[in-house]
């Protein structure tokens, strides 16, 4: 299983970056994909994830209307649009992916699958 990650970096506060995780290897029927954060000295937390089986998103409430996930099924590709990034946004984003159903709603505990994270620096 590969889920890699691309698409980080340095952006002022106000700016726009979007996240890619090309995922790959595993047979989940159903499954949910999406992005975790962890900043320094803090807990690794939910962001944003997408269900395959039909399409549901969530959101952390830190990121409603400002970030949008997507998936291509034909490139197996899931995207992170972060608008309006703030420097609390500032964090290592990873790619993780869980078989549905959820044992823990969209939280660490439950993912199966961990891509290596790319760092998103949002300076004031």
């Amino acid at each position: 299983v590969q889920l890699v990650e691309s698409g980080g970096g340095l952006v002022q506060a106000g700016g726009s970056l979007r996240l890619s995780c090309a995922a790959s290897g595993f047979t989940f029927d159903d499954y949910a994909i999406g992005w975790f954060r962890q900043a320094p000295g803090k807990e690794r937390e939910g962001v944003s994830c997408i269900s395959s089986s039909d399409g549901s998103t969530y959101y952390a409430d830190s990121v409603k209307g400002r970030f949008t996930i997507s998936s291509d099924n034909v490139k197996n590709t899931v995207y992170l649009q972060m608008n309006s990034l703030k420097p609390e946004d500032t964090a290592v984003y990873y790619c993780a992916v869980g078989e549905l159903p959820l044992v823990a709603g969209w939280h660490p505990y439950g993912m199966d699958y961990w891509g290596k994270g790319t760092l998103v620096t949002v300076s004031s």
